[in-house]
C-alpha cells in the first residue's frame, strides 16, 4: 500500500482505491505500557500528527502491534501491517525497524533506530533512499558519557555491570564498544543480559558474585518498557544505577542522561504526518537530536547514601527532590 495521493515515489490511483481516512501502523517490540503508548510519549506522537492536521478516531486511524518483548515474532507482525494495507508503518525500536523493512519495500517506514546506515536501514542519514526514514538518537556514543557520570556519582565505583539485551541487532560490537570506553578510565564493565521480563531479576542477583559497584543500563526499548521494575531492583539491591531516559529517573531511578523520548516521538508524529501529506520518506533526512537531558534524583541519592556533587548539579537539567 502507498501514502496518500501527491507522493511521487508511491502515486494512488484516484477514485475507489483511496481510504477514506489513511491509516497508520505502528510496530512495537514491547508491550504496550511501557511503550509508544505510555501516557507522555504516545501524547507526544499524537500532538506532532495533530501538528501537520491528523487526529485519530477523526481523520486517521491507527493499527497497533506489540510483539511482547518476542523479537521472533516481530516478522509476522509487519506482515499483518502490510496484509492491512497501511499507508505508512511507525517502528519504536531497531528490531522493529528491521522487521519492517523485511516486510515491505513500498510502504513508508519512519523509525527510531541506532545506527540505520551501518543496519543497512538508509543509504545516509541525509539521503536515505527508498521507503524509510526516522530519528537516530545515539547508542554508544552516550555510554563513555554515562560511565562518566556514573564515576563521579560513585567515585570508589571500579567495577560497573552493564546490563543490556542479547537479542538486540549487533550487541556484540556495541558490548565492545562500550567496554573500551571503560577501559579507558579504568573502569571493569562485566556484562549482564536479560532478554526477557525473567532475566531481569536474574541479571540483579548477579551483581553481588559480580562484586559491582554500580549498574549501567543499556538503550534497548525492551528495558525502557520495564523501567519500573528495574528502579525497583536497583532500589532493593541498593545499587547506584544509571538510565538513558528521565522517565526512569522520575520514577525512582537514581540519574539517567540521554535523548528526550518525548520529543522524538513527537517529530515521529511530525514525520508521519508529512509522509501522509505526500512527502516522499527518500528526501526526508533522518534526524538525530541535537540536546540530551541530565535528570538527578536527590531522595533516591540519599537513600543509596550518595552525595550528588555539586558539579553534577550544576550541570543537571532537572534534579528531583
Amino acid at each position: 500500500m502507498t501514502v496518500l495521493a501527491g507522493a511521487a515515489a508511491y502515486p494512488l490511483s484516484a477514485g475507489a482505491q483511496q481510504k477514506a481516512m489513511p491509516v497508520i501502523g505502528f510496530l512495537g517490540s514491547s508491550t504496550s505500557p511501557g511503550g509508544l503508548s505510555a501516557p507522555p510519549l504516545l501524547a507526544a506522537f499524537l500532538q506532532g500528527l495533530s501538528e501537520i492536521g491528523y487526529v485519530e478516531g477523526q481523520n486517521v486511524t491507527i493499527e497497533w502491534r506489540w510483539a511482547e518483548g518476542h523479537y521472533d515474532r516481530l516478522p509476522a507482525l509487519a506482515a499483518d501491517l502490510v496484509g492491512h494495507r497501511v499507508d505508512v508503518i511507525v517502528t519504536g525500536t531497531t528490531p522493529a525497524a528491521l522487521a519492517a523493512k523485511g516486510a515491505t519495500s513500498t510502504i513508508p517506514i519512519v523509525f527510531n533506530s541506532t545506527d540505520p546506515v551501518g543496519l543497512g536501514l538508509v543509504a545516509s542519514l541525509a539521503r536515505p533512499g527508498g521507503n524509510l526514514t526516522g530519528f537516530s538518537p545515539f547508542g554508544t556514543d552516550l555510554m563513555p558519557k554515562r560511565i562518566e557520570l556514573l564515576s563521579e556519582l560513585v567515585p570508589e565505583a571500579r567495577v560497573i555491570a552493564f546490563l543490556t539485551n542479547p537479542n538486540f541487532p549487533r550487541t556484540e560490537g556495541f558490548i565492545r564498544d562500550v567496554q573500551e570506553a571503560a577501559r579507558t578510565k579504568g573502569i571493569q564493565l562485566p556484562i549482564v543480559m536479560a532478554a526477557a521480563e525473567g532475566d531481569i531479576d536474574a541479571a540483579f542477583d548477579s551483581l553481588v558474585e559480580l562484586h559491582a559497584d554500580a549498574l549501567l543500563v543499556g538503550a534497548a526499548g525492551f528495558f525502557n518498557s520495564h523501567r519500573d521494575r528495574l528502579v525497583a531492583l536497583a532500589s532493593r539491591h541498593t545499587v547506584p544505577a544509571i538510565y538513558p531516559w528521565r522517565e526512569a529517573t522520575v520514577a525512582g531511578g537514581l540519574i539517567s542522561y540521554g535523548v528526550s523520548l518525548t520529543a522524538i516521538n513527537r517529530q515521529i508524529g511530525i514525520y508521519v504526518g508529512r509522509i501522509l501529506k505526500g512527502a516522499n520518506p527518500a528526501d526526508l533526512p533522518v534526524q538525530q537530536p541535537t540536546t540530551f537531558e541530565l535528570v538527578v534524583n536527590l531522595k533516591t541519592a540519599n537513600a543509596l547514601g550518595l552525595t550528588v556533587p555539586p558539579s553534577i548539579l550544576a550541570r543537571a537539567d532537572e534534579v528531583i527532590e
